[in-house]
């Protein structure tokens, strides 16, 4: 998708997407505070301009996207129908992707090349390792691989070990690393001993690539670079975006742990704020268009909650637990 569209209908396109993540974070954190949403929380604030980015280079059902636990910008772009499919999950909705067997952001859509997430830090690259792998020996080209991790995820053995099988395969996929600082509450600086995260991508003998992860055009810019190396032959590609994540680990979390002076600085350099000052100075967007597109988001989000609301909840005694619509044959 993003491919073959302009610079600017790409960069509104991600925008938009970060503006409906922003909405559905705030309205999801309200619920949570209310006691209307049960189980783990995980906003993106502070994620969005790496989020957004990570999905507006490809195409779904010809890519595969695997977004981790603060990645609704990307979903948003990947996918039309994500805001309704999040609201389903969140509320355990029979008609959603997952017919309401699992909550919150454990869900995806294998057919359309987004597996669905798991906790466990690392074990996803693999499965998107796999499923370019599977591409290639279907005699499929032409297909890029996004796996979303955090810095902290770069620390686990699973993770190292699809990046080492990635790279020695010399897969198409881009492994984005969103450095927000603290792996939960742990800094960077109890994290890992190399001076960069870079570095890393570099051991496994990936093209390594950085950007200010607050800075929305510069993310794109980047971003475009590694999928289109990527898609072209040119191997698998690491990409450090460095930000900070402007709330707890989850709504549980009040991340007391990060300095003050830290968030004071990352809130004057809030991804939306910036994306919005940078798409008016360019004339992409004018001050009308900004606020429209924040007001229909929140409007879309409201919709989408209410809908999945009123639908019905599964039987637990009379549901089929069976994992039924994943077709391994057309990935």
């Amino acid at each position: 998708m993003g491919g073959v569209m302009e610079l600017d209908q790409v960069a509104l396109r991600a925008y938009r997407g970060m503006c409906l993540a922003r909405a559905f974070d705030t309205k999801l954190s309200s619920l949570y505070k209310a006691g209307k949403v049960f189980g783990g929380v995980f906003l993106g604030r502070g994620h969005e301009a790496v989020a957004a980015a990570s999905a507006v280079f490809l195409e779904r059902g010809r890519d595969v996207y695997n977004p981790f636990i603060r990645e609704m910008a990307g979903r948003c772009v990947w996918s039309d129908d994500a805001l309704l499919e999040a609201c389903r999950s969140y509320f355990g909705s029979s008609l959603g992707c997952m017919g309401g067997k699992d909550g919150n952001v454990h869900w995806g859509q294998p057919m359309q090349g987004n597996p669905a997430p798991v906790s466990h830090l690392g074990a996803m690259v693999s499965v998107v390792a796999g499923m370019l792998l599977a591409k290639r020996l279907r005699g499929k080209s032409g297909s890029v691989g996004v796996a979303c991790i955090g810095d902290g995820t770069t620390s686990v053995g699973a993770t190292h070990e699809a990046c080492n099988l990635i790279a020695v395969e010399k897969l198409p996929v881009v492994v984005v690393v969103t450095n927000n600082q603290y792996a939960y509450s742990t800094p960077n600086s109890s994290e890992f001993a190399c001076a960069d995260l870079a570095d890393r991508g570099k051991g496994y003998g990936m093209r390594s690539h950085s950007c200010d992860g607050t800075d929305f055009l510069q993310t794109l810019s980047v971003m475009r670079e590694a999928v289109r190396a990527a898609r072209d032959g040119e191997g698998p590609q690491w990409l450090v975006a460095t930000t900070l994540r402007m709330c707890g680990h989850g709504e549980h979390d009040d991340a007391s742990y990060i300095p003050a002076e830290l968030k004071e600085a990352y809130a004057q350099k809030d991804p939306l704020d910036v994306a919005r000052r940078q798409l008016l100075r360019k004339g992409w967007l004018s001050e009308q268009e900004a606020d429209k597109m924040d007001a229909v988001a929140r409007d879309d989000v409201q919709r989408a909650l209410a809908q999945a609301q009123r639908e019905v909840t599964p039987a637990p005694q009379t549901i089929n637990w069976n994992s039924t619509s994943w077709n391994p044959e057309e990935v």
